[in-house]
């Protein structure tokens, strides 16, 4: 049996990003637990905050995840630590023994003395378009470039952030293995919610027609330009159609309510802040575009979730977008905010175009389940075991 111990501190009780790959993960292989010879356990590092207070509270989504074991030091003091860091744990916990893989799913690994290590990077954002300040930026390099001393695979989502690792940090090729990422939805989803209830809890006229942004409010998902060339579409083609953006605001996100503030049509404009599942579900399901302009992504997963749900897909031609959503998606030059504009007019002023787009995007849909990334990690596991 090989045991596996994968790290869950990245979850929270309202996951996105890193904490949904990494619960969905964590799942996927506990589903095939009984299907293969590896046997799969759980750790968690608290935050330096929850450390200091000695806060040991889970995340109402981990409940049901079990065996979970806290490893009392934080991230921040045990990547300090290096390799000493193995020394702080009870060796004499049957926890810790006859570990045979640990995997470091959040951009780092803990220099554990049992094992093969794996770490996730899920992109490199903080190095290609450093928004972030340069106390973050050199953190999260530091912090790489040091687990790289002990990691014996990496796993990322594309091949385009593969190379990226590989020019950035001198990682060799056969070091690096692809797997996939999913969609939280499936493609009956909705088929037994009461859609109408739905509606009637949210803040928004549904009888409008709207244009939908869905992920994190910052300044890599070039909000900007979307919220420009929305005000171009009005005023050149006076469309009835709102835009709805829906997302936790992350980083420097002032200057792009900013940028909506200043529209003459932000009575058109509706952030919503964070939904729960089934209510951006419905968002998706209606919308007439799903428009994703972002900069740079590790995989770019609300591109697969509007596929799913039957929602008309308009990405930029950048980084891995075209190698996820292939011909599936209409694609822009996020830089340009007027081919932004045309792109999304002509999908909403076509019907035909939209019928074809949501045919060819839940065709491609279909290829990407968590069930696809368990098994695609387990290979990758495999390709360093003895």
């Amino acid at each position: 049996m090989v045991k596996v111990l994968l790290d869950c501190s990245s979850i929270r009780d309202y996951p996105s990003g890193v904490g949904f790959y990494t619960y969905n993960l964590i799942k996927g292989l506990k589903e095939q637990e009984n299907q293969t010879s590896f046997a799969f356990e759980i750790y968690r590092q608290p935050s330096f905050k929850h450390w200091l207070t000695n806060n040991h509270n889970l995340p109402d989504i981990l409940q049901d995840i079990s065996p979970l074991k806290f490893l009392f030091l934080p991230i921040t003091i045990s990547n300090l630590l290096g390799k000493s860091a193995g020394l702080f744990i009870n060796r004499n916990d049957a926890f810790w023994q006859n570990l045979d893989i640990i995997h470091g799913t959040d951009h780092y690994v803990f220099p554990f003395p049992y094992g093969k290590k794996v770490m996730t990077i899920h992109d490199l954002t903080f190095l290609k378009f450093p928004f972030y300040s340069n106390k973050i930026v050199k953190t999260y390099t530091k912090r790489i470039k040091k687990c790289l001393q002990w990691t014996d695979l990496i796993i990322t989502f594309s091949e385009n952030t593969k190379q990226d690792i590989m020019d950035y940090f001198g990682v060799k090729s056969d070091q690096i293995a692809i797997t996939s990422e999913a969609s939280r939805y499936n493609i009956n989803y909705l088929k037994d919610k009461n859609i109408e209830e739905i509606k009637s809890k949210i803040d928004y006229d549904f009888q409008q027609p709207f244009i939908l942004f869905v992920s994190t409010i910052e300044p890599r998902k070039n909000i900007i330009n979307l919220v420009k060339a929305f005000n171009l579409i009005k005023e050149k083609y006076a469309v009835n159609h709102h835009l709805i953006l829906i997302g936790q605001k992350g980083w420097e996100y002032e200057k792009i309510f900013a940028e909506i503030e200043n529209s003459n049509f932000r009575e058109k404009i509706h952030y919503l802040g964070y939904l729960s599942d089934e209510t951006v579900a419905v968002f998706y399901s209606l919308a007439d575009a799903f428009v994703y302009p972002s900069l740079y992504e590790g995989f770019g997963l609300p591109i697969l979730e509007a596929m799913t749900l039957g929602t008309p897909v308009i990405t930029s031609n950048t980084s891995c977008l075209p190698e996820v959503a292939q011909n599936a998606a209409m694609y822009i030059n996020p830089d340009d905010y007027e081919s932004i504009a045309t792109t999304i007019y002509e999908v909403i002023s076509q019907p035909d175009l939209q019928k074809d787009l949501i045919i060819r995007g839940k065709n491609r849909a279909k290829l990407y389940s968590w069930e696809r990334v368990a098994q695609e990690t387990l290979k990758a596991y495999e390709l360093i075991l003895p």
